[in-house]
């Protein structure tokens, strides 16, 4: 449109969302001015293809969608425009094959994230349709607005700056890895001008454990009071197994909502705790639980692919002269963390009652008394309320000023979910920018 030739957008955010904003408004001969904190963009993205870019998901629309639990129906619709199947496409029109792996996870052929954020940089500097590309700021660190209310300020190496534009779109990234430029010091710039933002939470974290022997295997909780204050396994568990994961095991929890999760994969134990995929795929309801109650209990299924009638049966069969560990060994495959663990919350006592020892090794609970810190987390729940938003992505209190990416009120678990839908969001926040401007 001739109309948009002669606006200027800023973008502030070089994540995922904020390059594809940039990328739609580009394509529409609107100038795209993007700033950014960091000396380079897309730091969080290339992290998150060290080892092995997960793009997105292969599953069907509809279970891909439930991914993003409460918020499904805000999300839902922004796939619809851009889900898995066009990020794919998007990615090939860039030279970048993709592929799906076992998990159905979907990959670039070389795993690698660099060469796709290479041709993309490329193409946002030098449009197909030949006119001015993406102008790149960094080490532009928005510090919110001018006294005059419009001009947008920044923190520079030479001091700072102010800029003034016809539009501008935030992808500011949520609170975790703050190294990396998402640090939340946008929140109180936004909710200063009446901007509706729920507090930042970890997501997609580790958790601090109580080893408390007290806590009997599949039985009750203790009372909160009763959880000593110092978090984490004991010193001899720790120094032997931090770093180490449990392989194919099973979890389950239901919270006080009647909530339930369950699941079979892998994790890590960590200094305090437990962390890795699985951990990963239940931190959502975890993590709401211990802000509800103060703790939140896990069940630990050591051998997900064996009966309980059969453990108990193994367990029971006459061991001879064998120790216990070796007897479990033999007939169960319970050896290295599995069987340290066992020890570490049984009694000596509980570890010779052959139905104890065979229900804990079916179901064992794991007291989680606090999330990892937010910086430590892969991503963050919380952010801009989607109900202070038109469908748009405009914020209905400052007209032209769009939000994209992690700093929107969602959470979704590893998987290529959340990168689909901060693609999902800065295409749609690029948009609506183009309609507004177009209705001025």
């Amino acid at each position: 449109m001739k109309t948009l030739q002669n606006k200027k957008v800023a973008v502030i955010g070089g994540g995922p969302a904020g390059l594809m904003a940039a990328e739609v408004l580009i394509e529409a001969g609107v100038a795209v001015d993007l700033y950014d904190a960091m000396p380079s963009v897309g730091r969080k993205f290339l992290l998150a293809g060290k080892g092995g870019l997960n793009l997105t998901h292969a599953e069907g629309a509809d279970r891909f969608a439930e991914r993003y639990g409460a918020r499904r129906a805000q999300i839902e619709g922004l796939l619809r425009d851009f889900g898995a199947p066009e990020l794919r496409a998007w990615a090939q029109g860039l030279g970048i094959a993709t592929f799906v792996g076992t998990s159905g996870r979907v990959f670039p052929q070389d795993m690698k994230a660099a060469p796709l954020l290479r041709a993309w940089l490329q193409r946002l500097r030098h449009p197909a349709h030949g006119g001015p590309g993406v102008a790149l700021h960094m080490r532009h660190r928005w510090r919110g607005w001018a006294e005059d209310g419009a001009s947008l300020r920044f923190e520079t190496p030479q001091g700072e700056a102010q800029v003034q534009a016809d539009a501008v779109v935030l992808a500011l990234g949520g609170g975790s890895w703050a190294r990396l430029g998402s640090n939340g010091a946008w929140v109180p710039l936004l909710a200063a001008r009446g901007v509706a933002v729920s507090a930042l939470l970890p997501a997609n974290c580790g958790f601090d454990v109580v080893a408390q022997r007290a806590l009997p295997p599949g039985g009750e909780a203790l009372p909160v009071q009763a959880v000593p204050a110092a978090a984490g396994w004991s010193e001899h568990f720790a120094a032997r197994h931090a770093g180490q994961p449990f392989k194919t095991v099973a979890i389950s929890c239901t919270d006080s909502q009647g909530r339930v999760f369950e699941r079979k994969g892998e994790f890590v134990a960590t200094a305090t705790g437990v962390e890795g995929s699985l951990i990963y795929a239940a931190s959502a309801l975890l993590r709401d639980e211990i802000i509800r109650s103060g703790h939140a209990t896990l069940h630990l299924d050591l051998l997900p692919d064996i009966a309980p009638d059969r453990v108990l049966a193994e367990v029971r069969h006459p061991r001879g002269s064998r120790s216990l560990s070796s007897h479990l060994k033999s007939r169960l495959g319970i050896e290295g963390i599995k069987a340290a663990i066992l020890h570490e919350l049984l009694s000596r006592e509980d570890m010779h009652d052959a139905h104890k020892l065979a229900s804990a090794i079916k179901s064992l609970p794991l007291r989680l008394v606090a999330a990892r810190p937010l910086d430590e987390a892969i991503s963050s729940a919380g952010g801009v309320l989607f109900e202070v938003l038109t469908p748009d992505l405009m914020c209905e209190a400052l007209p032209g000023v769009f939000c994209a990416g992690e700093m929107l009120d969602w959470e979704a678990p590893t998987g290529g979910y959340l990168l689909t839908a901060c693609f999902a969001s800065g295409l749609r926040a690029g948009q609506g920018v183009l309609r507004w401007l177009a209705g001025r």
